[in-house]
């Protein structure tokens, strides 16, 4: 199947709909985001899907808790994540749930397509209550198979329907190697690789219904339901229409899939291996994030640490929130999370750097050329560095090229001093010199267009078509620390 060149899929990862969403979650969105927004500016046709996993054990026993019916439950939190989507200016075109009817007859299809590499057997081992996971023998926490630990494992014995797996490890380990599936970073390939290597074995996919009836029902067996972990992976399939739909005929394979470091196991090894039973190509790249830390800890609703995004995007404005977390949070590894941070990295760079070029450029243009900016050259800075960090993931260098960019106008708005030629009578050149800055500022705003949607738009808006319009108010303006986190 020949995916046309103009189109791009990209996806996050669905989370699991049990709780609020986390910084973590903001962060995923964010990438997958401005993948999608560079592709469209690219002139290319996007499909940009994202959504929430509903099933499984721990949404009925949390609706359970809370007096609520499990599709209740799952509802109320599906609209949590969307309603942060939309604060983060997420430009996502699919919201999919796997509770949607849609989804569970497209996964209806899957199942039986799968079946010549399904079998019947017993199920005896550990399963992660909290990841609800079946745990491999060679990864097994020896801690956790203590009753008594926070976390413990429970230990099933279970008639369930399996996955040949193992006969897929060869050749997912060859696809990963020869980089047919492009696993972003390195570290992440690697970990993988090892994984591979020692072989992969044979997984339980589905669940007893009378210990679990949240679930999807296995076609053709109503004593079993999906698992999860298993039904959730179909999604990214599911929400283009597989098997007979246009989208999916145009636009899988997927370009890149973001996803995080601890849930890799599942993307790499038995994603890949139920596409190549589906006889379908691989994603071309899967692109693994790390996790974010809250002042050097890790989040944890025992050390009640965690972080509202949406509390965030009150305080800083959403430039500011995306700004942080994609600059500031590394592409490659975990990063770290405090008010702090944040307030310097707006006031100093965004406000001070950022804000102030293009308020002192409008500024002088209104002051010495009545707001008539006149031709404008076209910037001619390298974005090459720039584009070869977007197109390898690494969001946060992408934007230090940006400003090097900002900081090289900031340089030569102080080396020329407009406010000088202005004083000596110096028409010519001072015109030159605010149409250069004026441009400059133009292409800063294409290449931040990705990024900070909302503050690119507005530079466009205040110096495009050679006239100036001011803005109501500062690009940036300057914040105060939160007085309640002033001493954190």
């Amino acid at each position: 199947m020949e995916k046309k060149s103009e189109n791009y899929y990209v996806t996050t990862s669905i989370p699991y709909a049990n709780g609020a969403p986390h910084l973590g979650h903001a962060l995923e969105f964010l990438m997958a985001d401005v993948l999608a927004r560079y592709a469209r500016q690219s002139g290319k046709a996007v499909i940009f899907s994202t959504g929430t996993d509903e099933h499984g054990d721990k949404n009925a026993q949390k609706a359970a808790e809370l007096k609520m019916t499990p599709k209740e439950f799952t509802e109320s939190i599906a609209n949590k994540f969307k309603d942060l989507q939309k604060k983060l200016q997420i430009s996502n075109d699919r919201f999919i749930r796997t509770t949607d009817k849609g989804h569970i007859q497209r996964a209806d299809i899957i199942w039986q397509k799968l079946s010549h590499d399904m079998f019947k057997g017993k199920y005896s081992g550990w399963y992660d209550v909290k990841q609800e996971e079946f745990v491999p023998e060679a990864q097994v926490e020896k801690e956790r198979t203590n009753p008594s630990h926070p976390q413990a494992y429970k230990r099933l014995e279970e008639n369930n329907y399996f996955f040949k797996l193992s006969k897929y490890s060869k050749k997912i380990l060859e696809a990963i190697e020869k980089d047919e599936l492009k696993i972003i970073p390195e570290t992440r390939k690697n970990e993988i690789i090892s994984l591979l290597k020692s072989g992969l074995q044979d997984i339980s996919i589905s669940r007893p219904k009378n210990k679990l009836d949240w679930g999807i029902e296995v076609p053709g067996d109503n004593t079993q339901v999906m698992y999860v972990w298993f039904e959730a992976l179909m999604n990214y399939l599911t929400v283009l229409g597989y098997p007979e739909n246009d989208d999916f005929k145009n636009f899988w394979p997927a370009n890149v899939q973001v996803i995080g470091k601890d849930i890799i196991r599942f993307h790499a090894a038995i994603w890949p291996a139920m596409l190549m039973s589906l006889g379908l190509p691989l994603p071309k790249i899967l692109y693994v994030h790390g996790f974010i830390k809250i002042n050097g800890q890790t989040m944890s609703k025992s050390l009640g640490n965690g972080v509202d995004p949406n509390e965030v995007i009150e305080h800083y404005g959403v430039d500011g929130f995306r700004y942080f977390m994609l600059r500031h949070i590394p592409s490659y590894n975990d990063g770290d999370f405090s008010w702090q941070m944040i307030d310097s990295a707006y006031n100093n760079e965004l406000a001070n750097q950022l804000g102030n070029a293009v308020q002192r450029t409008a500024a002088m243009v209104m002051k010495y050329q009545k707001g008539l900016i006149g031709e404008m050259p076209e910037a001619h800075h390298d974005i090459g560095p720039y584009i070869e960090a977007l197109e390898s993931c690494q969001f946060d260098r992408a934007l230090d090229e940006v400003f090097q960019q900002i900081k090289g106008l900031n340089q030569y708005i102080d080396e020329e001093k407009p406010w000088e030629l202005a004083k000596n009578n110096d028409a010519d050149h001072l015109r030159e010199v605010l149409a250069y800055q004026s441009s400059s500022l133009v292409q800063i705003a294409d290449l931040l267009e990705p990024f900070l949607p909302d503050g690119a738009t507005k530079i466009r808006y205040v110096f495009k078509d050679g006239v100036i319009r001011p803005l109501k108010t500062m690009l940036f303006p300057k914040k105060e620390l939160p007085e309640k986190y002033s001493k954190a």
